[in-house]
């Protein structure tokens, strides 16, 4: 009875330092970190392009003066992060199982409207439009253009 009363504040005290991260299912190693910067109302860089199915994290920051999130959807996904306060930034880990074209955008209110969205496209139906870099993302951004 002793040990569990020690497990008890330790695993609240665990489960309290985790940050600001979500995960959908799946346990494989993640393929690579993508960075995306949110603001008023642009994600930058707008679309992406991958190689391969599998664990993908995004990494979130909120640039802009007020609140954001990030959804991606599509294939049989749908993940998205919390609410992400100016200044912050979020993790989101999203198991991409199938190649083809997944919705990136901002879930709040109004903002995919107003032009935070983009495309997340994997496997060998990308590379198309925009500038791409050697890791095959694209820097488009879709915005309002101030």
């Amino acid at each position: 009875m002793r040990g569990v009363l020690i497990l008890v504040p330790l695993t609240l005290l665990l489960s309290a330092c985790g940050g600001s991260s979500t995960s959908s299912g799946g346990g494989g190693q993640v393929l690579r970190t993508l960075q995306i910067s949110e603001r008023e109302y642009s994600l930058t860089p707008g679309n992406f392009t991958v190689s391969k199915p599998g664990a993908y994290e995004f990494k979130v920051t909120n640039d802009g003066r007020t609140t954001h999130a990030l959804e991606v959807e599509g294939n049989g996904v749908e993940e998205k992060t919390g609410d992400i306060e100016p200044g912050a930034s979020a993790t989101l880990r999203v198991e991409l199982s199938k190649d083809g074209s997944y919705e990136i955008y901002c879930p709040i209110d109004g903002h995919r409207q107003q032009g935070m969205e983009g495309t997340l496209t994997v496997g060998a139906g990308g590379g198309s439009g925009g500038t791409t870099t050697t890791e095959q993302e694209t820097t488009t951004s879709k915005g309002s253009g101030y």
